[in-house]
């Protein structure tokens, strides 16, 4: 079984709204038979973290179109994406560009 993790889980561009208006967690994701990755990170972020909203957010079992994901500051699409796996201390960042007018 795969030890805990922690990670750094960060909402900027307005999504922090959804979260409770908080823009910093510091996460702890417990052991599992699994390596964790993204899509779980998203499944885990629905159950426990997201207050309102979730169509905001989640689009089936990705992010919504318009939320940018940096993971330790590059693009997710340049790691795998949902597939990428998560390592001890990773920070992941998701950045709304989805603004009312």
């Amino acid at each position: 079984m795969a030890a805990p993790l922690s990670v750094e889980v960060e909402f900027g561009g307005g999504a922090e709204l959804l979260f409770d208006g908080v823009k910093k967690h510091q996460v702890t994701l417990p052991g599992q038979e699994e390596p964790w990755d993204v899509r779980n990170l998203l499944a885990w972020i629905k159950k426990n973290l997201l207050k309102e909203r979730p169509e905001l957010f989640l689009h089936g079992d990705s992010v919504r179109p318009g939320i940018l994901v940096l993971i330790n500051d590059a693009d997710w699409e340049l790691l795998g994406e949902l597939d990428y796996q998560l390592q001890d201390q990773d920070s992941i960042l998701f950045i709304s560009t989805l603004h009312g007018g």
